[in-house]
């Protein structure tokens, strides 16, 4: 297993409350900091892990050979249903999703993730699928680029950027991550640039997202994964920015806060009727001990959730 850092991995796992004899899924396994440590608090249970990148499931090949109680799966963590339902499992008490791409996959130039890098403008997540960040960029219209970048990363530049791209690609379109950065780097002005952070962070946020659709599966995989938990199981989210952790706190608000709660005379209406409780009424953030071990916590936002009655 690799020395990845797992983030909040303290607060996740203590956050999950894990059974001896409970079914737990970690659907973003990656390099397993965190499933390892589930793992070792089950007796009797069992631990599931779903990644869609061949190269982390592959990491984790000889720690599961001596694991007899887990189980991996190659595949998009949108798809775990097939999966409990192939095995018999109709219920699991606790749910992982880590929703941040993963050192290695950062750390590796050919996957294209990293604007440190120079690479191919690739960025999946399952090297399975065709799309690309390259192909995003060379078919995309301006609307839905400029779109990609306000909606996914809060681009200001989104529109000078997509426009630039659409003009670049009718003489050469962008194969590499640093032609990427370097017509970034063009557009924005000097002020923009002299910024703290890189100036294509966002850029590339966007188009990773965009290539594996990754708030559209999100939403899937929230309401599959609630419909999922036993009594008392937990749900545990942790996101990377404010897009991904909008969509969490929401979903979470619409199962646990009714509108009669929040205004007129329904405010009295039993709470029965709210199958859902957050373990605490604010997101966990990361300690300034962990934000300065690990730099890449320090946007990490974890929410969980309980169900306390069962679906009727």
């Amino acid at each position: 297993m690799s020395e990845h850092q797992p983030v909040l991995l303290t607060e996740v796992v203590n956050g999950l409350q894990i059974r001896p004899n409970g079914i737990y899924l970690d659907l973003t396994i990656g390099r397993g900091g965190h499933a390892s440590q589930i793992y070792e608090k089950l007796k009797t249970g069992r631990l599931l892990g779903f990644d869609q990148d061949a190269t982390a499931i592959s990491s984790l090949q000889s720690w599961v050979k001596q694991r007899p109680l887990a189980s991996l799966y190659h595949m998009n963590f949108q798809y775990f249903p097939e999966i409990l339902k192939h095995l018999g499992v109709e219920k699991v008490d606790g749910i992982l999703l880590d929703l941040g791409v993963s050192s290695p996959q950062f750390d590796v130039p050919e996957r294209g993730f990293s604007y440190r890098f120079d690479g191919p403008l690739d960025m999946r997540m399952d090297q399975r699928q065709s799309t690309t960040a390259a192909s995003i960029l060379a078919t995309s219209d301006l609307k839905t680029l400029t779109q990609y970048f306000r909606e996914y990363a809060d681009e200001t530049f989104a529109y000078p950027i997509a426009k630039a791209i659409v003009n670049q690609r009718t003489t050469q379109p962008l194969k590499t991550t640093f032609e990427l950065v370097n017509l970034i780097k063009k557009v924005k002005p000097g002020k923009a640039l002299a910024k703290k952070g890189h100036p294509a962070k966002q850029v590339f946020q966007a188009l990773r997202m965009a290539v594996n659709q990754e708030l559209e599966v999100l939403k899937k995989v929230l309401e599959f994964a609630t419909s999922y938990l036993v009594i008392n199981g937990r749900l545990a989210v942790i996101s990377f920015h404010s897009g991904e952790d909008r969509i969490v706190k929401q979903y979470f608000q619409s199962l646990t806060v009714s509108q009669g709660q929040r205004h007129g005379p329904e405010r009295y209406l039993p709470v029965a009727a709210i199958a859902f409780k957050k373990i605490k009424p604010y997101p966990v953030l990361p300690t300034q001990k962990e934000m300065q071990e690990n730099h890449r916590s320090e946007s990490a936002v974890l929410r969980i959730i309980e169900r306390i009655i069962d679906e009727k």
